[in-house]
């Protein structure tokens, strides 16, 4: 699942897009693929997991994806894990972590905060060098396009 969110976050960045890809699945059941969309839709809220919530949640026909993963390239920020927790997802696996916006292990877990109605799992590191090299890449020739 994670190689799937990597190949679309891998399609973000030749649109341009910040490299993100968000797999949502149930099971060996995928729901549910997207990248970042913010660029191509002046949305800010478009985040890869928080499209590929909104997918799942559609082909369910309901907002609860319990009992599914959601797999994100890159650790949630604090809008896409509240939406993960809101859509009470079972369980989050991250890639690489954000240590500017995570808000899954990083800066705060939302996912494990007991105060809140719904807790779950987290896992993070699964194929993380590759998410990482995606990003710093991005970053890279965006860099120097700018110079």
């Amino acid at each position: 699942m994670m190689r799937l969110a990597l190949q679309a976050a891998g399609e973000a960045a030749s649109r341009g897009e910040v490299p993100v890809g968000a797999v949502v699945a149930r099971g060996e059941q995928v729901l549910a693929v997207a990248s970042n969309e913010r660029e191509t839709t002046g949305d800010p809220t478009a985040h890869a997991e928080l499209l590929a919530i909104r997918e799942a949640a559609n082909a369910l026909g309901g907002w609860r994806l319990t009992g599914c993963t959601l797999y994100s390239t890159l650790e949630p920020c604090p809008m896409c894990a509240g939406a993960a927790w809101a859509a009470r997802i079972s369980r989050l696996v991250y890639a690489t972590p954000d240590p500017k916006a995570g808000y899954a292990g990083t800066l705060h877990n939302i996912l494990s905060d007991r105060r809140l109605n719904h807790t779950a799992p987290v896992q993070s590191g699964l194929l993380a060098q590759e998410a990482a090299n995606l990003l710093k890449d991005f970053f890279r020739r965006r860099r120097l396009k700018e110079t």
